[in-house]
């Protein structure tokens, strides 16, 4: 609890807030905070496009009531945006660039002093080009100022009774897709189907990585027992195949948050 006080006054100085809110456990940290600091004068605004999974907004609307924020949603067009669509390794600037162009223009129009994101401090290891689009448009990250890291914000989520504390990550579907794989509504909606399909079976920590025809299913450790087994194994193909995708793999290692990331900066390491 003692990075709290510190939130609280940071985002108490600010006077007012918009909170960028996707319901996942860092901007729901920022938010309950920012719900005890600043009361009604501040704001969750969750984004919605075809990036956007299927559940992630109703997730967001139960833990924004929960904390006793207001909420809203806006609309973003990320989609339209060529950056994006072509998916290189800065897609998240663009996505990033739309999301807070739209936020700050209601802010501005509100009288909203500040947006907020939930950056953590694990964030600066990692391959961010969001965190050069939120420095474009003057965004306050508390919990990177702080020094609050991913496991630090989850203990300050469960002291608050933050219900997404547990919660695990859920990036944009796009993230799905591989550098260089446009990005289109029909791939997103694919995604999206075939990991509706598979937390339908009962598995929870999970990616279906787009290949195109390929649809390959990354999960948890310890639900790997049971996805590798044969009867299993027929269930995650005929889900996944049920959702549009003619081919399916199942990747014999354990999921890992950021791998397409990883196999990124491991080229640039290798350069």
């Amino acid at each position: 609890m003692s990075a709290l006080p510190g939130l609280e006054r940071r985002i108490a100085d600010l006077g007012s807030a918009v909170v960028a809110f996707s319901g996942g456990v860092d901007s729901s940290v920022v938010a309950a905070v920012a719900a005890r600091a600043l009361g009604g004068r501040a704001l969750a605004v969750t984004a919605v496009s075809p990036a956007l999974a299927t559940g992630e907004l109703d997730g967001a609307r139960d833990v924004a009531r929960a904390i006793g924020i207001a909420h809203e949603t806006i609309t973003t067009a990320e989609l339209a945006r060529e950056g994006y669509r072509v998916n290189g390794p800065d897609r998240c600037y663009h996505c990033k660039s739309e999301l807070y162009e739209r936020l700050g223009e209601l802010a501005a129009r509100r009288g909203f002093a500040a947006l907020l994101s939930g950056a953590n401090a694990d964030d600066e290891g990692d391959w961010r080009p969001g965190l050069r689009a939120a420095s474009e448009h003057g965004v306050v990250h508390p919990l990177l100022e702080v020094g609050l890291g991913k496991d630090g914000v989850r203990a300050l989520a469960r002291s608050l009774g933050v219900p997404s504390a547990g919660k695990a990550a859920s990036p944009c579907l796009a993230s799905r897709l591989p550098y260089g794989t446009p990005v289109e509504p029909e791939a997103l909606a694919r995604v999206d189907r075939a990991e509706l399909a598979l937390k339908a079976l009962g598995y929870r920590e999970l990616r279906v990585r787009h290949h195109g025809p390929l649809g390959r299913v990354e999960l948890a450790a310890g639900e790997l027992p049971r996805a590798l087994a044969a009867d299993g194994r027929a269930g995650i193909v005929a889900a996944v195949r049920a959702a549009g995708y003619e081919r399916v793999e199942i990747d014999p290692e354990p999921f890992r948050s950021g791998s397409l990331n990883a196999v990124f900066l491991g080229r640039l390491g290798a350069r």
